[in-house]
């Protein structure tokens, strides 16, 4: 039973992950701020999940998105 606990958690914990992957208003900084789980981790997961489409769909969307890069946006907007 308590198997089940922690896997049920775990797909939560993953579901929430990619939820706020997915989302253009969250980015890695909050991620790992919020949940522990770095870009790397974020992209291994993302990669792990989804369909090989969907994760280059994914990637290609996020790849310089100044919204998901906190430093970037910052830059952008302050120089």
């Amino acid at each position: 039973m308590n198997q089940f606990i922690a896997t049920q958690n775990s797909l939560m914990f993953e579901n929430d992950i990619i939820g706020m992957a997915w989302s253009d208003r969250v980015s890695f900084e909050e991620i790992k701020k919020k949940t522990g789980v770095s870009e790397k981790e974020v992209i291994k997961i993302m990669r792990k999940s989804l369909k090989k489409k969907s994760y280059l769909l994914w990637r290609k969307r996020v790849r310089g998105r100044i919204t998901k890069h906190r430093k970037l946006f910052k830059s952008k907007f302050l120089t």
